[in-house]
């Protein structure tokens, strides 16, 4: 959980969240129930959780439903997660070894389905058939930005190309949680659609910021070797406008194929975080939050209203 001074109205609920995610790891096969503690226990930003009971208290929400939404939303994140690490090879994760790094690609599959099971139970919980169809309809966007990233690794791609990707991987999950948080509150149809820009463009700037510290970022902080999606041939925004702003094409193409030296690598990095492109990056990730807050206006003034806006620009001032 990240100590910061937003998160202070939910902090409670963000408790009952963690509590409601390890009682998923109870009464299940030893070797299964350690996994999941395991992954539970090892925290994270929490911004989800943060970003949905904030959400759903803005519009009062009921409390017992509202954590069952929370912990369902990082249940599937946690999921997500789980099975990015094996596609990625990864083997640490916020400075811990991944599940992968211990168990079989099996077995790491088999748990990672099993969260999802447990994320689409939590969901079924709200009795809420919209909430649960918005959550199915979101697993498939995740898993076809997925398959498409595979596939299309080694590609470059433009910036609507790249928006379209960053939206199934994180967009999509931001933009559910702070739907379904007003699907529990109301049946009105423009709150909700306030509610859902507001996540989807916070979700494209977290992700445009996580993009931007893969270069900017230090190793330890970051928790993985600087420049590693371009290293394993993904091209991301700062790459994008790097060449958009006249940068060495040739050399950025001969990164992405992985025909490229160590040597030139660094480079290539060292051009990107100095020739402009990060902060143009940035430019782009703070317009969406601003477009974001465009749709919080439309809620009343509360405290948690504050707190979603100190999230959206706490989005453009982390460092990891």
């Amino acid at each position: 959980m990240i100590d910061v001074a937003f998160l202070d109205p939910v902090q409670e609920g963000i408790r009952r969240v963690e509590k409601r995610m390890l009682g998923q790891a109870d009464g299940l096969h030893p070797e299964l129930s350690a996994a999941l503690r395991q992954l539970f226990d090892a925290g994270g930003k929490r911004i989800r959780v943060g970003i949905t009971l904030l959400m759903g208290r803005l519009l009062h929400a009921d409390p017992s439903d509202l954590i069952t939404l929370a912990s369902g939303i990082e249940l599937l994140h946690t999921a997500t997660l789980v099975h990015d690490d094996l596609i990625d090879g990864a083997l640490i994760r916020r400075g811990t070894p991944t599940l992968n790094a211990s168990w079989s690609p099996a077995a790491t599959v088999l748990t990672g389905d099993y969260i999802f099971a447990r994320a689409a139970q939590l969901a079924a919980e709200t009795d809420s058939v919209p909430i649960m169809t918005l959550f199915s309809e979101t697993l498939a966007i995740i898993v076809n930005g997925e398959i498409n990233q595979m596939f299309g690794k080694r590609l470059m791609i433009d910036q609507p190309a790249y928006e379209q990707r960053i939206y199934a991987k994180t967009g999509s999950l931001f933009e559910t949680a702070c739907k379904s948080a007003a699907m529990l509150s109301t049946h009105d149809g423009t709150t909700w659609e306030h509610a859902r820009v507001y996540g989807r463009q916070v979700g494209m700037a977290f992700q445009i910021v996580d993009d931007i510290l893969d270069f900017t970022g230090e190793q330890e902080t970051v928790g993985k070797p600087v420049a590693s999606d371009l290293r394993q041939g993904l091209v991301t925004l700062p790459a994008i406008l790097y060449q958009d702003l006249g940068g060495d094409a040739a050399l950025l193409h001969s990164v992405v194929q992985g025909q490229a030296s160590e040597g030139q690598i660094s480079c290539l990095v060292e051009a990107i975080r100095t020739g402009g492109a990060i902060q143009a990056s940035m430019q782009v990730a703070e317009d969406f939050i601003e477009s974001g807050l465009q749709a919080l206006a439309n809620f009343p003034d509360c405290l948690e209203k504050q707190s979603l806006e100190s999230l959206a620009r706490f989005i453009v001032q982390r460092r990891n």
